[in-house]
């Protein structure tokens, strides 16, 4: 199982941004691993965005995980939210706590189930950024990160056929952040003026 399916900041409302990439994709661990297959694997293409949100509490890091999937839309930090980027950020951040807390259910039928967090993808959506209104942007990230391109879909399809395949077994509960250092600019590099803008 492989799932990347979601909706981008530019593309929706808060409200949808939550109800597609939060709780959507809560949904789909949940019921996944109730029939997934003894030994199975599976993997969640999250985002670099959700290593962006600062640290969160404990007890909100908690809620995120183990909240049963029909309340996750009624947790009180999660009504306060108001800025599409904050929503995908707060979502995405979701994918992987729920990624961890699922990795204890579906290891009772000898399961594994991973997340992994892309940067800038060569897309059909990243080429729509990457040519309308916020491409200088995007195009002042790549450049700003140690790998200075894009990833390409492959190298996103090479990472989950490893998780997936018998090379993988020991692997669960894990999130694999595949940006080109993107997010270590971010934090620590030559992209720290964008911590002032998110």
């Amino acid at each position: 199982m492989v799932n990347a399916a979601g909706v981008s900041p530019s593309q929706a409302p808060v409200a949808e941004i939550l109800r597609v990439d939060l709780y959507g994709t809560s949904v789909l661990l949940e019921e996944f691993g109730k029939v997934i297959a003894e030994g199975g694997s599976g993997a969640i293409i999250s985002s670099q965005s959700g290593h962006r949100l600062p640290a969160l509490s404990q007890e909100q890091n908690e809620a995120l995980a183990t909240t049963p999937v029909d309340k996750l839309l009624e947790l009180p930090f999660l009504k306060e939210i108001n800025d599409t980027l904050k929503a995908y950020q707060y979502s995405k951040r979701c994918n992987v706590l729920r990624v961890m807390f699922e990795a204890t259910r579906w290891g009772r039928r000898g399961a594994t189930i991973n997340s992994i967090s892309p940067g800038i993808i060569i897309t059909p959506l990243a080429n729509d950024e990457l040519h309308g209104p916020r491409k200088d942007g995007y195009l002042k990230m790549i450049e700003g990160m140690p790998a200075r391109r894009a990833g390409t879909p492959d190298e996103v399809g090479d990472l989950a056929e490893f998780l997936m395949s018998s090379r993988g077994r020991f692997i669960s509960g894990a999130d694999f952040l595949i940006d080109g250092g993107c997010t270590a600019s971010y934090w620590y590099g030559d992209l720290q003026y964008l911590k002032a803008t998110h």
